[in-house]
């Protein structure tokens, strides 16, 4: 049986992501062969994460086929387990093989039995192996990368017949394997909903069991929430008779003057769940992380905790020349922590669901997310197949069931650049929304659009019904000369006068200039031009810029490649960043800095003043800085430390001067001034000063 979007360790987790054995079939011969259940000869051994497409088979789509050999963990060997896997006696052990995300379609057997399949490549699943673990373990996976048009991703119908998305189509076990154990019956998983009145917060915690129980057994199930600080913050005990299967229960909790979740304040509680049976032997235990908070859209405004904030960042494509896909944790780190040193507040992090460990660091640095699901440039007919509405219900319920208990995420998108202003969109729009309201009725629900200013109604879209509009723009590269983007905005205002706006894609693609340095310096003129344009009107909530960094691709490539990397980034696809780097770190900064020497004019500097100045709601970013820091250092030309200070700004909601004296005793040939403003999250603007002055 296929158990869908378990992501979250049970009680026990066994790491299975080294040694396995991997072969390609292009001739389709392995099942026929007997490979899923004998590892063939002329595998490569490697380790998970992995895709094929970083090597020798880069632009290889078809079958190929990973085997894995492990002994069964010394802690079920016991007779208690023995037993159970062949009864289900109370006293025995539940197994579940887990996946993090394989692309595309996978076929799984385990010692030549078949636990299933399972469709798309982002997304976690798992198998029940209890009752199929032997001593010595053959675990066997197909997988297939190819693209139809009943995939999703797919063929990109909407731009020709045979287009592909654009990104590259990475095949293997793209995230990681592993296996969890439990007793008889088990956590599956948590849904973790908060709401706020004064100065408490209500937590409501379905939890969902499972049991291979052969009778009713009373249990008891303990639910803690652990605060910021990891004390107990409330705890609730439930007693319920469960039988075998499926079962959930909602718990509430309350908490008294919570710490919430903001920008700069990213707090974060824990939710363990204990599930006991007789005797108070513990069956299953189980964490999640959750924050309080409210995200709320108001008179076409974006409202965190109930105040008002614009914000901005990027997205980012989960690709690099060394992983590809496959990432692991050291790449995602770096291109994060690169991405929160640009203000990063606000992400689309790319067009697929996002990796746990992304989820994880927006929810522990401030990010609000809107994930979305490979809905790319579908056609019509595409959205109002069957089979893709399926897919896409599938891969959706799978990303919020996996996802949903992040406070990082703000709202959920069910499609990109597709034709949404067409029956069939429109219709597929409610459908997906639908499944949304079901699973997860608090968030809004939107999907991006290239396309909104070519509209003449708004019922035309389904962005009529979407609770705000995202509207991809590149004026001055895709969308023809950048003095369009004014009228533009004035369309899609007027259409949607009820309606905040966010730019979910805009910037400068490289294959529109003769070569990479042309391509971003009409970048840089893009977002020094557009981001103020964006800023004045005010229904605009948040921009994003696409995008981090460059990306693999068969699209969009300088004339004659038929692949390569998309110029379209701050950085490289080796992460070398790029002029526009700097530039957009200057212009999406939450406060300026400005400073300046103070004495004799024609003389050296006495002293030196400070400025700082936060944006307000006329900008882009906007939002409040608190228990901010500056800190300030001045040196030598032989780089000896002459001055330094530092000022605490607890609320920094208006401009502040600070001043400062240089030592009259230590005369200097040069003096160099560094100011930096550091927010509890990243730092929030930097600035440096020379003397002599250079120009």
């Amino acid at each position: 049986m296929l158990l869908l979007a378990m992501p979250v360790p049970a009680a026990t987790r066994i790491d299975l992501n080294r040694d396995w054995q991997f072969r390609a079939d292009p001739d389709e011969r392995g099942e026929s062969s007997g490979w899923k259940s004998t590892i063939p000869g002329g595998t490569e051994s490697i380790n998970v994460p992995h895709t094929w497409n970083t090597a020798k088979l880069h632009d290889y789509h078809g079958v190929a086929w990973y085997f894995r050999q492990f002994e069964r963990p010394p802690s079920l060997l016991s007779r208690d387990f023995l037993a159970s896997a062949r009864s289900a006696a109370f006293s025995g052990a539940h197994v579940e093989l887990h996946f993090g995300a394989t692309f595309y379609k996978a076929h799984v057997w385990l010692n030549g039995v078949e636990l299933g399949s399972h469709e798309g490549g982002f997304t976690a699943y798992s198998f029940d192996i209890t009752p199929h673990l032997r001593a010595i373990n053959t675990l066997v996976v197909r997988l297939d990368n190819r693209a139809g048009m009943v995939t999703v991703p797919g063929i990109a119908a909407r731009g020709g017949p045979d287009a592909s998305y654009d990104w590259w189509t990475y095949g293997g076990l793209v995230r990681d394997v592993w296996l969890t154990n439990s007793g008889p019956a088990w956590v599956r998983r948590q849904s973790i909903r908060t709401e706020q009145s004064d100065a408490a917060a209500r937590v409501h915690d379905r939890i969902y069991l499972g049991s291979a129980l052969t009778h009713s057994t009373p249990v008891v199930v303990r639910v803690t929430a652990f605060g910021p600080d990891n004390q107990q913050a409330a705890q609730q005990v439930q007693s319920l008779t469960l039988a075998q299967g499926q079962s959930s229960v909602e718990v509430t909790l309350d908490l008294a003057h919570p710490q919430l979740w903001d920008l700069d304040h990213a707090s974060l509680y824990r939710m363990r769940v204990e599930l006991q049976g007789p005797r108070a032997r513990v069956l299953d235990q189980h964490d999640e992380t959750f924050g309080v908070r409210t995200v709320e859209i108001r008179a076409r405004h974006l409202l965190l905790n109930g105040a008002r904030v614009r914000l901005t960042g990027m997205a980012r494509h989960e690709d690099s020349p060394w992983e590809g896909l496959a990432e692991t944790p050291g790449t995602i780190r770096h291109d994060y922590d690169d991405m929160k040193a640009l203000h990063t507040t606000l992400s689309r992090p790319v067009h697929y669901p996002q990796n746990p460990l992304v989820l994880d660091y927006a929810d522990r640095h401030g990010i609000l997310l809107i994930p979305e699901i490979p809905v790319w440039q579908f056609s019509e007919a595409q959205l109002s197949d069957p089979r893709v509405i399926e897919l896409a219900r599938q891969q959706m319920r799978e990303m919020i069931e996996e996802a949903g208990n992040h406070p990082s995420i703000f709202a959920w998108s069910v499609a990109n650049e597709s034709a949404m202003a067409t029956p069939g969109g429109i219709a597929y729009f409610r459908a997906l929304r639908a499944l949304i309201r079901e699973l997860d009725p608090g968030r809004p629900v939107s999907f991006a659009d290239d396309a909104l200013y070519k509209l003449e109604r708004p019922e035309q879209s389904a962005a009529n019904e979407a609770d705000f509009v995202m509207m991809n723009e590149y004026f001055g590269s895709w969308h023809g000369p950048a003095e369009g983007l004014k009228p533009a905005l004035d369309t899609v205002n007027r259409l949607y006068p009820d309606k905040m706006v966010i730019i979910s894609e805009m910037g400068y693609a490289g294959v529109f200039a003769g070569n990479s340095a042309d391509a971003d310096r009409a970048r840089i003129t893009v977002i020094r031009e557009q981001l103020p344009e964006l800023a004045a009107r005010d229904w605009i909530g948040g921009v994003m810029l696409w995008c981090y960094q460059d990306y693999k691709s068969p699209r969009n490539l300088w004339p004659g490649e038929v692949e390569g990397y998309v110029d379209h980034g701050l950085v490289d696809e080796n992460r070398q960043r790029r002029p526009s780097y700097a530039v957009w770190k200057e212009v999406s900064s939450p406060a300026r800095l400005t400073a300046q020497w103070t004495g004799t004019a024609g003389r050296r500097p006495e002293g030196f003043s400070i400025a700082i100045t936060p944006n307000t709601e006329r900008d882009l970013p906007f939002y409040s800085l608190r228990d901010a820091e500056l800190t300030w250092q001045v040196v030598d030309e032989k780089g000896r430390a002459l001055a330094s200070g530092t000022k605490p700004l607890p609320e920094l909601t208006q401009a502040v001067s600070v001043t400062g004296v240089l030592p009259s005793d230590t005369p200097a040939e040069r003096y160099h001034l560094s100011v930096k403003l550091q927010g509890p999250a990243s730092v929030s603007a930097e600035t440096a000063l020379e003397w002599p002055m250079t120009h």
